[in-house]
C-alpha cells in the first residue's frame, strides 16, 4: 500500500520551489497510539511529507523521465510537533538537480511556527525501456513515479467544474 503525506500542492514553480499542504487529523489511525492521550503526528511522516515534496519537485524538472528515490536525509532538525487540526505546510527549495539526481531543503511549518527542516537527497531510476529495477530496491522507497503524476493535478482544481474533455 502506497501512502500520501501531503494532500495538495499550493505553489509549484518548475525547477525551483514547491510548496505543499499536509491536514493533520484525528481520523488518521497512527495518532491514536502516538502518543495515547497527547496525539501528535511522528517525525518519521512529517519527514516522508518533505520528501514527497522535494521528490516531486525534482521528478518535474527532469519531466518524469526517472522514477526519484530517497537516498539518505543528511540533516533533519525537529523544532515542533504537529496535533490534529494542524494544517502543515511543506516548503520546498530545489537545490541541485542533475541527471543522477538532486538535493532539496524542505522545511515543515504550522502557520508561523517552524516545526522541522531537513536536507534532503535523492537518486534517479532509470525507467527506460529494458531497465530493470534491482531486486534489492525496496518499491516503498520511491518517492515518484509516472503513476503517481495525478497527484499534481490536486492543486490545480479550483473552481470544482469538470475538466474539459481531452481532444480525440
Amino acid at each position: 500500500m502506497r501512502w500520501f503525506w501531503i494532500d495538495r500542492f499550493i505553489e509549484f514553480e518548475s525547477g525551483k520551489s514547491a510548496k505543499a499542504v499536509k491536514n493533520v487529523s484525528l481520523a488518521e489511525e497512527h495518532l491514536h497510539d502516538h502518543f495515547p492521550g497527547f496525539p501528535v503526528m511522528p517525525g518519521s511522516l512529517m519527514l516522508e511529507g518533505m520528501a514527497q515534496t522535494g521528490g516531486i519537485l525534482l521528478g518535474e524538472s527532469h519531466g518524469f523521465q526517472h522514477i526519484v528515490i530517497l537516498a539518505k536525509v543528511p540533516k533533519v532538525v525537529y523544532h515542533s510537533w504537529a496535533v490534529p487540526g494542524d494544517t502543515l505546510i511543506y516548503s520546498a527549495e530545489l537545490l541541485e538537480a542533475r541527471p543522477e539526481g538532486g538535493i532539496t531543503r524542505v522545511t515543515a511549518t504550522c502557520g508561523e511556527r517552524l516545526v522541522a527542516e531537513a536536507e534532503i537527497v535523492f537518486v534517479h531510476l532509470d525507467q527506460s525501456a529494458g531497465a530493470a529495477i534491482p531486486a534489492h530496491v525496496d518499491q516503498k522507497n520511491f518517492v515518484f513515479e509516472l503513476g503517481l503524476m495525478s497527484i499534481l493535478d490536486v492543486g490545480k482544481a479550483g473552481s470544482g467544474a469538470a475538466a474539459a474533455p481531452a481532444a480525440p
